[in-house]
């Protein structure tokens, strides 16, 4: 891998991961249209690079809500830190489970299945678009909330659901301010993220195999750029301009039905 392609998959990275266009669905039509199935494949160690860069940035936009949460953790009293911080654990079940117990079955559906990435690139325009006309809303987080975006989550597994897409569009449809939404949104996947990270790591990463300015590049470029797309996603959020993504995704979504439908 060179410097310049760890940079370009950096950025990918770093933008994907926040604004809600689906990466798995992108890489999906990529590969079908490249034809080159290995695509996004690269070396765990780059992949673990790229994750603790997007987690973070995530935790430095967000470092003042992570020391709450932290102390919530912690802290004997049932304050609104720590209610918090079980609603992030509280979230982070339904895709735990499905994770566990379907996995060989979730692998099924990244094989060139570009009708199923067009069908739900549909629906999370669909989402979007619900999500960007409704009023700004007023309710706080609580459990069952929390339990719902975690579902949205799950959900967002499959290629072309975006996954914060889903889950900031779910919170608003559950009535939860926009900026609350977003916070939740990017705090709830740092776990996860951390969780593929050990996993990955356990799996054998070698980070011999890359040279220490490819992993650097790599890991500044997802890290850069990640701070910038969160905050940007942010605004977005808070200004009602979800629409604009929400036509991206149809039109991406389409596009991929109409080729499939064609070539097939």
């Amino acid at each position: 891998m060179t410097v310049l392609e760890a940079i370009i998959l950096g950025i990918v990275q770093g933008l994907t991961e926040f604004l809600p266009v689906s990466s798995s669905g992108h890489l999906e039509i990529v590969k079908a249209i490249t034809g080159n199935t290995n695509l996004g494949s690269d070396s765990l160690a780059f992949t673990v690079t790229l994750h603790a860069a997007t987690a973070l940035s995530t935790m430095v936009v967000y470092r003042n809500e992570v020391v709450e949460i932290l102390q919530g953790i912690f802290s004997p009293e049932t304050t609104e830190h720590r209610k918090f911080s079980l609603w992030i654990i509280v979230s982070m079940i339904p895709a735990g489970l499905i994770g566990i117990t379907l996995n060989d079955q979730i692998e099924v559906l990244f094989e060139n299945n570009i009708l199923l990435v067009g069908s739900m690139l549909l629906v999370t325009a669909i989402l979007l678009y619900a999500a960007d006309r409704l009023p700004h809303g007023k309710h706080s987080m609580n459990t069952w909330r929390a339990f719902a975006v975690g579902v949205a989550q799950a959900i967002a597994i499959l290629p072309g659901i975006s996954r914060s897409g889903a889950t900031i569009s779910t919170s608003v449809l559950l009535g939860i301010d926009r900026e609350k939404a977003a916070k939740f949104s990017f705090l709830m996947v740092v776990p996860l993220i951390l969780g593929k990270m050990a996993k990955d790591l356990l799996d054998g990463a070698d980070f011999k195999s890359l040279s220490m300015i490819v992993i650097s590049s790599g890991f500044i470029a997802a890290f850069v750029t990640g701070i910038l797309a969160c905050r940007w996603m942010i605004r977005i959020v808070k200004s009602s301009n979800l629409i604009w993504f929400a036509v991206y995704c149809l039109v991406v979504g389409i596009i991929a039905i109409t080729w499939t439908l064609i070539d097939g």
